[in-house]
């Protein structure tokens, strides 16, 4: 089977302020972060330089027979936009890298057409950091920017219902925007369900990044995230469902294989079932073309 990951991050440099709180690696040698004034491990701990690369995670996919990925970008990471255009240009056959301009400021609509000129071909909002009306007229007008420029949404809401609203508004005015919906509508929060209902609508999808990191607590195999997503998929149809990992935060406590095999190993699904999520619904919904068949690598300890 060939997969595809639908959520991962890339970046050369964290340093960024959310929140006015200070975002950044700690000092030289260290894989940890500051993050809103707590010291957390944001990398494996192994990546000492604080650099998440692309060819650093080309060799996590390529190990884990991962055949694309689709890299996101949040505000935690700072903006990642020079970056992951050259890793767009480098390896186009193995990322789809999604822009994001300052979202944060006015005068992002302008940018984010400029964004669209340089070759991005999806643009990312994260809305659960943006005021919980993050819906304005400059909004609403790069909403209908993609629409007209076949640009594809990527885009994570707070917990629950509370910008559900405003989805439903943005996808009766651009009913052509495909949107991808993330972190799979926070799972284990309340009324998680609103925002998988979304993608009853034709061309608004859902992608699990995270999931593993949302049921954590219950750990590796994660059968209450196998039975969240046949939950999901029985409102709104396995062809919507995609799978993601959210690396590299969550192989702090997992292995990369680990983000996806819970569900290729799992008894509960099909094989179609598995087929679609972990690899046909990301390669339509993404537009990847040929994916590359990567061979399975024996371990040294098999």
């Amino acid at each position: 089977m060939k997969i595809i990951d639908a959520h991962a991050h890339l970046w050369l440099n964290q340093d960024t302020v959310v929140n006015d709180s200070h975002i950044y690696q700690l000092e030289p040698n260290r894989s940890r972060s500051m993050f809103f004034g707590q010291e957390v491990q944001m990398l494996p701990p192994y990546m000492t330089d604080g650099q998440n690369t692309a060819e650093r995670f080309l060799s996590n996919m390529d190990y884990a027979q991962v055949s694309a990925a689709v890299v996101t970008q949040e505000f935690i990471d700072g903006l990642q936009n020079t970056y992951l255009e050259q890793v767009q240009q480098r390896y186009p056959t193995r990322f789809f890298c999604f822009g994001m301009p300052e979202l944060r400021k006015p005068g992002f609509c302008k940018e984010a057409e400029q964004l669209i000129n340089r070759g991005f071909r999806g643009l990312k909002i994260p809305a659960a950091r943006l005021p919980q009306q993050f819906l304005n007229d400059e909004m609403m007008q790069m909403m209908q920017l993609m629409e007209q420029r076949n640009i594809i949404l990527g885009i994570e809401l707070m917990d629950g219902d509370m910008q559900v609203g405003q989805m439903e508004e943005i996808i009766q005015e651009c009913p052509k925007l495909k949107i991808a919906i993330g972190h799979f509508g926070m799972v284990t929060r309340p009324s998680w369900m609103s925002q998988i209902r979304l993608a009853r609508h034709e061309n608004v999808y859902v992608e699990s990044g995270g999931i593993t990191w949302l049921f954590n607590d219950e750990f590796y195999p994660f059968p209450s995230a196998v039975r969240a997503i046949i939950k999901a998929a029985d409102e709104v149809g396995w062809e919507k469902l995609m799978w993601g990992s959210d690396y590299p935060r969550t192989i702090t406590a997992i292995t990369y294989k680990m983000s996806y095999d819970f569900i290729s190993k799992s008894s509960d699904l099909t094989d179609s079932q598995k087929q679609m999520f972990l690899a046909d619904n990301a390669q339509h919904f993404f537009g990847f073309a040929e994916l590359q068949e990567l061979p399975y690598i024996k371990n040294m300890s098999e």
